[in-house]
Order: structure tokens, then C-alpha cells, then sequence
């Protein structure tokens, strides 16, 4: 099973239903969310002289850099769907995974004091139903499924347009977000930042260390800090809680 999000922006109208129903759906504290809907500047789409609207959450990446960013092990992916779930029992609120985003699509909850992004509206799944911001979407910008289920709508449209994953340059975290080619959303990912004791590890790390760039680098100095700061009982539980 590969469960990923197919998005066409140009049946976005920015109605917002999305973010709202995931707001409610999921109880997200005020002035955060799980989703977005960013505008793309006018220049950029002389085909949409008005700009066209970006549809976005998190991108449940098939080599999440914030997993190497955790230090309790609480982000983690679940390889039988693809997933990136979040563990709050281990969370500790670091906000180490938040910069290590490259979409943006992590905070920290104010209330719970965790890490918060879409899980794909888990709590309504296991009740039948689809993600809140796919169900609401008036134009069905949005659509969700399991890729490996060729009658899925999501399996449905990537087959009919090409399709592109946004990654930030030299950073392949091959996202299970697909957009529509032509109105494909970009200038609003970032690079993703190694927690502040990773780069401390870095600065004393050897120069062949050093010359890693990108997620090669960021995920080897990630490997380190685990060896240096999960104890060893922590880690066999670690392995315990997602299986």
C-alpha cells in the first residue's frame, strides 16, 4: 500500500473549505494548521495571468529529513503505507524536526507541547472516511488513495497528466504529494536545517565528514546523534512502539 495525495492546482479556487475542515476535523490550536493554500505570484503563470493557488500539507516523504532530526525516535515512517506519523507518548517537544522540514509543514502544539502535521486525518480513516481537506474540496483539487490500488482516484488521476514531486535542490525526500506539472507550486520550500546539536557534532566531526552535503550528510549526522544520546533501553523501546 502507498498512500499519497494527487493534487491539480488549477481547480484550486481558495476557498479555504480545506483548511478549515481540517482545522475542526483535527482541533488545531488558533493561528496553526496542518494545511495550506500559498498564492502563486501572477509572473510566474502567463497562462493564469491572475496567479494560480498552491495547494500543500505535509508531504509524508518517502526519505523524511525530520525523522533523522528527532532525537526520542517519536517521528517516524511507516513503511507499509508510507506515512509519517508522529509518536507523542515519545515526543518531547524539542522542536528539532520543525526546521527540518523543507515544506513547512510542522509546529509545535501550544497546548500539548508536541509536534503537530497532517497524519491524513487518521481518526477519520479508521471511520471509513476520507481525509477532511479531500472531502470538502469543492473542485476536488485534492485526491487521496492508495497508489498500488489502480482504481483509487488518487492511482486514477496520476495516470492521466504528468505529474512532479516538489523537493528542495539536492535534497531528494521523494514526497507522496503529487502536483500537476504545469501548475506545480515552488519558491515556498526551504532548505531544511540540521538541529542546532547536529551541526555542533558536525563542527567536530572529520573534514571527509564535513564535505556531505544534503540528505547523505544530514542523515549520517543524524545516525551519530542517536548513538549519542538514545540509551540503549531507549532505543529497543523505540523499536517496539511502531511495530
Amino acid at each position: 500500500m502507498k498512500l499519497a495525495m494527487v493534487i491539480d492546482s488549477s481547480r484550486c479556487v481558495d476557498c479555504k473549505a480545506c483548511m478549515i475542515s481540517c482545522s475542526t476535523a483535527n482541533e488545531t490550536p488558533p493561528g496553526r494548521h496542518r494545511n495550506w493554500i500559498k498564492t502563486k505570484p501572477p509572473e510566474y503563470s502567463a497562462a493564469r495571468p491572475g496567479g494560480h493557488f498552491q495547494p500543500g500539507a505535509c508531504m509524508h516523504c518517502e526519505y523524511p529529513t525530520c525523522v533523522p532530526a528527532c532525537p526520542s525516535g517519536a517521528t517516524w515512517r511507516k513503511t507499509e503505507t508510507g506515512e509519517v506519523l508522529i509518536d507523542e507518548g515519545l515526543c518531547i517537544g524539542c522542536g528539532n524536526c520543525v526546521p527540518a522540514c523543507p515544506y513547512g509543514a510542522r509546529y509545535i502544539h501550544g497546548k500539548r507541547r508536541v509536534a503537530d502535521k497532517c497524519d491524513y486525518c487518521a481518526s477519520r480513516r479508521v471511520q471509513g472516511l476520507e481525509p477532511a481537506c479531500v472531502g470538502t474540496c469543492l473542485t476536488k483539487a485534492r485526491v487521496f488513495g492508495d497508489l498500488d490500488d489502480p482504481g483509487s482516484e488518487a492511482a486514477k488521476r496520476l495516470g492521466k497528466a504528468k505529474f512532479v514531486q516538489l523537493e528542495y535542490p539536492g535534497v531528494a525526500t521523494r514526497p507522496a504529494m503529487f502536483y500537476v506539472k504545469e501548475t506545480a507550486p515552488d519558491n515556498w520550500m526551504r532548505k531544511p536545517e540540521a538541529p542546532a546539536s547536529l551541526r555542533f557534532l558536525s563542527d567536530f566531526a572529520a573534514p571527509g565528514v564535513k564535505t556531505l552535503v544534503g540528505l547523505v550528510g544530514f542523515g549520517l549526522l543524524a545516525a551519530l546523534a542517536r548513538v549519542l544520546l538514545l540509551k540503549d533501553g531507549d532505543a529497543k523501546q523505540q523499536g517496539g512502539a511502531h511495530e
